[in-house]
């Protein structure tokens, strides 16, 4: 604590508060009485419970901010802006390791992600710089920049920025845990509060503009939003994989009608790839990001086998029921022995 008013995770005491209270008293509380009624002993390990937090909460913002890009065909501006968040994981943990500092790297990464979010629009607003040209710049040169930096400490901080390649369970930490509820709360509201804007911006940009409505600062809002959330999975998901919570669950649930209905089966999806992913880590001892993106791929792959299975069906049905004359050939009606055998 310094000066009375810092707890010693560095947030206020009132903030420190309430996480305490969200962790133990609500979350820890929940899990703890689960762990109790179906035997399963791991719900009720304290970093098993941030990690679960931390799960429900990518399951969220990933799918709610993904719908929008998938459907403006920009899926991959999450892989461009988590390579840029490792740019930026990089120059936190050079700044540490070069000037004796303690900068948190999530703080970093989330500054350098805004950053590249906003040169990618500027690169497609202002230059004229076509979509995918522009994140191949800024994903080809935020990597640059860190690799630089990672080799130019002679490897120094390539152990610390391990875990946010690969992701883990283990660096969960109470303190990471309460930046991604706020991060969570963020963007939830502010996709609340902007739905219609974004909404009309996405399927309609030239019908929003000639409304009035100022579509370029609205993409720019849902970059900065992706941003957010690539930061926000990137210590449980990993870098190399924090994209796929932003792509696979839209995906998933791609054929349902209505936009709405479609961001809600994506959160449950997110949310069943998430946990699952998290449990099989910890049951197996591999990477939480990767058996959480693998999950997703199998539920991705389990609903596309199902659809055709059903469309299968569907025309094995049709056809059965098509009336038997509906395929007899067509013959003239002149009084011959073809008509007669026909009749």
């Amino acid at each position: 604590m310094t000066g009375g008013t810092l707890s010693v995770a560095g947030l206020p005491l009132v903030l420190a508060g309430l996480l305490d209270w969200v962790l133990d008293d609500v979350w820890g509380t929940l899990l703890d009485a689960l762990a109790a009624v179906i035997g399963v002993e791991m719900l009720g390990y304290p970093f098993m419970q941030r990690a679960y937090l931390a799960a429900v909460c990518i399951a969220i913002i990933g799918p709610l901010v993904g719908s929008f890009l998938v459907h403006r065909e920009m899926a991959m501006i999450g892989d461009t802006l988590a390579h840029s968040a490792f740019a930026g994981v990089a120059v936190g943990l050079f700044v540490n390791a070069t000037f004796a500092l303690s900068v948190p790297p999530l703080l970093t990464a989330l500054v350098v992600a805004v950053v590249a979010a906003v040169l990618v629009q500027l690169l497609v607003d202002r230059v004229g710089t076509y979509t995918d040209t522009s994140l191949a710049v800024v994903l080809t040169g935020s990597f640059a920049v860190g690799s630089v930096l990672v080799t130019a400490t002679d490897g120094g901080i390539a152990v610390g920025i391990d875990a946010y390649l690969f992701g883990s369970l283990a660096t969960v930490l109470r303190g990471s845990v309460g930046i991604l509820l706020a991060m969570t709360l963020l963007v939830t509201t502010v996709v609340v509060l902007a739905y219609r804007p974004l909404l009309y911006a996405t399927f309609d940009p030239v019908g929003a503009r000639a409304a009035g409505l100022h579509v370029g600062r609205y993409n720019l809002l849902l970059v900065v939003l992706t941003a957010v959330v690539v930061v926000g999975a990137m210590q449980i998901m990993g870098v190399i994989l924090v994209a796929a919570m932003l792509v696979i669950p839209v995906a998933t649930v791609s054929s349902l009608r209505g936009f709405r209905r479609a961001i809600v089966a994506s959160v449950l999806v997110g949310l069943f790839a998430t946990t699952t992913g998290a449990t099989l880590s910890y049951v197996y001892d591999v990477a939480a990001g990767g058996a959480i993106v693998l999950v997703a791929i199998a539920a991705y792959a389990a609903v596309g086998f199902g659809r055709v299975v059903r469309r299968t069906v569907a025309d094995a049905t049709r056809d059965l029921r098509a009336p038997w004359s509906s395929d007899r050939p067509t013959v003239e009606a002149d009084g011959g022995d073809d008509e007669r055998d026909l009749d």
